[in-house]
């Protein structure tokens, strides 16, 4: 990719759009999506509107990026931004859930494509002294979607109809292609390169076979978890064996198994199953053991959207002269910390000491993510950048999903063993959460037995966030930190 004819600015402009769709997406759906579900009907189907997206944007995310490998980033990320603005004008019209959930998955693909593609264009475009900043830029666009995404949930549902949610996908997708189109610029590259369509096919067979068990899971041990959890492993059967005789792998072990990226992903892995058990966990703590209003656990909260952007952009100013492997071991050793804080809340504690493990935990996010992302894109060359990002961000999602899944499982495990083998009633959690408990019985009962399951699942938070430690120290300390080369 060549600096002197792309016009940086706008395509970082671009970037920034295009990732502020996905970002907000998943907040803004959660805010409207009770009062859409009311008017669909099949409230059964709740869950599968969320975690639809999720399947897909994860089984794709690996395919797009060797994609973008080999027909350019361009074609790939307008694809992306295409199919996400054609699934989102349709989910406007959705008429049932099942109609929801399919086009919820094909915004999931069109995700699938931007988000990789969009941050290899980065890497092509700025040597890592300049992409650290950028890539905090766009850290700061995900910390804002997270505060945006509710409140502009919540505006469109009072004042329009529900279809905007998704409508309004469409001026910011067709501003962000037509500055692709006209500002990014790419140097034609011959490469005659089979496609590995088998392989992709398996890979997205078994990832969503996986997202699925993870995601029934979550309750309980069902015959669907099991029936997915079959397909899941057969299917990676089938991808290893055609991995092991493609001319060209989907997924090159060469490149996967390369040392600085195999234990980067697996530091983001971690960091993002930890980092799930914040971000769903922590407001219930406040809310229902710390007695305190939504207004307080938002703020508890938000501490960790103050404290990403933060550790990202110390990161981007100081990796040049520090080294890339000491933030993120700087990093792994925060989240940890922020972990432990969690640990040690009461219900006799301050929501001050839930906000600062939140800060911490976003500082320590902050440093090794974006520290991670730039270590694997400068390992490899132009020819495999696309594949390397791609395979962070998948650890990152698999990440989140499997964290969501066994977290969700410890909580739930401590729920069902508490009041003396009594399990406590989602109506009953709700009465707290709306402050009615007291009209349900047994009140404070509820509230101790909440402690007991949270504390579990903090310590469970604490024992993920630990394994952060390892997988940054197995990186090689000689990894250089100098910007990789522009051109392959």
């Amino acid at each position: 990719m060549t600096e002197k004819t792309s016009h940086r600015g706008l395509v970082v402009v671009a970037i920034m759009a295009s990732m502020a769709m996905i970002a907000i997406e998943a907040t803004i759906v959660s805010t409207a999506m009770p009062q859409i579900a009311a008017q669909l009907g099949q409230i059964n189907l709740y869950s599968w509107v969320f975690s639809s997206f999720l399947l897909t944007q994860t089984a794709t995310t690996v395919v797009f990026g060797k994609l973008a490998d080999i027909y350019g980033r361009k074609p790939m990320i307008v694809i992306g931004i295409t199919l996400f603005l054609l699934a989102s004008v349709l989910a406007g019209f959705a008429w049932s859930m099942p109609s929801m959930i399919v086009f919820r998955l094909l915004q999931g693909v069109g995700a699938g494509a931007i988000q990789p593609v969009a941050m290899t264009v980065v890497a092509d475009l700025f040597p890592g002294n300049q992409r650290g900043k950028v890539q905090g830029y766009l850290a700061s666009v995900w910390a804002l979607s997270a505060v945006v995404g509710p409140l502009l949930g919540s505006l469109i549902i009072h004042n329009l109809p529900w279809a905007w949610v998704f409508w309004i996908n469409v001026p910011v997708g067709i501003f962000a292609a037509s500055a692709f189109l006209l500002f990014l610029h790419e140097e034609k590259r011959s490469r005659s390169v089979s496609i590995d369509i088998l392989g992709a096919v398996l890979f997205a067979i078994s990832i969503s076979a996986l997202m699925i068990a993870l995601t029934e899971m979550e309750s309980a041990l069902s015959g669907e978890a099991i029936a997915a959890l079959v397909v899941f492993i057969a299917a990676l059967v089938g991808f290893i064996w055609q991995e092991r005789r493609a001319e060209a792998p989907m997924i090159a072990p060469a490149l996967w198994l390369k040392r600085p990226i195999a234990f980067a992903n697996l530091a983001v892995f971690f960091a993002s199953m930890s980092i799930m058990g914040l971000t769903t966990f922590l407001p219930m703590y406040v809310q229902t053991v710390l007695n305190g209003s939504p207004l307080v656990a938002g703020f508890a909260l938000t501490m960790l959207l103050l404290g990403w952007p933060c550790g990202a952009t110390i990161a981007s100013r100081q990796f040049g002269r520090l080294g890339l492997r000491p933030i993120m071991i700087t990093g792994s050793l925060l989240i940890p910390v922020g972990t432990f804080l969690f640990v040690l809340l009461t219900p006799a504690s301050s929501a001050v000491l839930a906000g600062a493990g939140s800060l911490i935990m976003g500082l320590g996010m902050g440093l090794l993510n974006i520290s991670a992302l730039i270590l694997t894109q400068d390992s490899v060359s132009w020819s495999e950048r696309g594949s390397a990002t791609a395979s962070n961000v998948f650890s990152r999602n698999l990440g989140s999903t499997l964290g969501a899944a066994v977290l969700g499982a410890v909580l739930t495990y401590g729920l069902s063993h508490a009041t003396n083998g009594q399990a406590i009633t989602p109506e009953q959690i709700r009465g707290l959460l709306n402050g009615t408990g007291s009209a349900i019985g047994g009140m404070q009962d509820i509230r101790l037995a909440l402690q007991h399951a949270l504390h579990a699942t903090f310590i469970a938070m604490l024992l993920i966030a630990a394994l952060i430690v390892p997988s940054c120290l197995l990186i090689p300390s000689a990894q250089a930190t100098a910007p990789a080369p522009q051109e392959a």
